[in-house]
């Protein structure tokens, strides 16, 4: 039963929830510039009494919205108004005319020029292994000498560090960027306090950073197969 259910999840799980890894990362990569506008972010700054609990607005709050993802930004001036998109950049600058100036002035940039390329580069190298440890798993089933190829070791052994690059370029990245708008919320509503009610706005880290910790469990699932398979051979030898 266990090796029944350890071949299972070898050769039909583990694809699966390398597909779903990256579909995930990409969605969370692309929001909120190309896809998932209003739905996917990974900060937002949206209209709230949340930090003047002791003054709470009687009705429904309107006033302007700022999200926030690795490619750039879209923002709006109230409840009512569209959603404006900037075109999408690996160095993205991210429209602020819709606060007042009396709004904390702060760092809204990403914490290095073209963190959003490392993210890139990883999903690129990620799609790479999961196409290679695909093959790789199911060469059994593959024709005559193309199956052949994926039975060599200096074959698995790269599908691997590929794969294997591709999670900490990607995880490192990702948790930069987590710690940088973790600060940078955390700076701007003290600052939004220091002003007053009158500017009821909340900045709060959002869930494409959550979409990312999901990607990057299920890509180690079939990543931690393809290294233990190195280990074996290495044991091996």
């Amino acid at each position: 039963m266990i090796a029944a259910l350890s071949k299972t999840i070898t050769l039909y799980l583990s694809p699966i929830m390398g597909l779903t890894s990256l579909l995930l990362g990409l969605f969370a990569f692309l929001a909120p510039s190309i896809m998932l506008a209003g739905k996917v972010a990974m900060l937002t700054v949206t209209p709230s009494d949340a930090l003047f609990p002791a003054s709470p607005s009687s009705g429904g709050i309107d006033g302007p919205t700022l999200i926030i993802g690795p490619l750039g930004s879209c923002s709006k001036l109230n409840n009512d108004a569209p959603l404006v998109c900037l075109p999408p950049s690996f160095n993205p600058a991210y429209d602020l005319s819709v606060f007042s100036d009396e709004l904390p002035t702060l760092p809204f940039s990403t914490p290095l020029a073209g963190t959003a390329l490392f993210i890139a580069a990883s999903l690129v190298l990620s799609v790479f292994f999961l196409i290679s440890f695909t093959l790789i798993t199911l060469r059994h089933k593959l024709p005559g000498k193309f199956g052949a190829v994926f039975e060599k070791p200096a074959v698995q052994r790269t599908s691997a560090w590929i794969g294997f690059a591709g999670f900490m370029i990607g995880l490192t990245a990702v948790l930069v960027m987590r710690m940088w708008w973790g600060k940078v919320v955390g700076d701007f509503n003290l600052g939004v306090i220091r002003e007053g009610d009158e500017h009821k706005v909340i900045a709060q880290t959002s869930n494409a950073f959550t979409m990312f910790w999901v990607a990057y469990a299920f890509l180690g699932v079939p990543l931690v197969i393809s290294m233990a398979k190195l280990n074996v051979q290495a044991t091996k030898a």
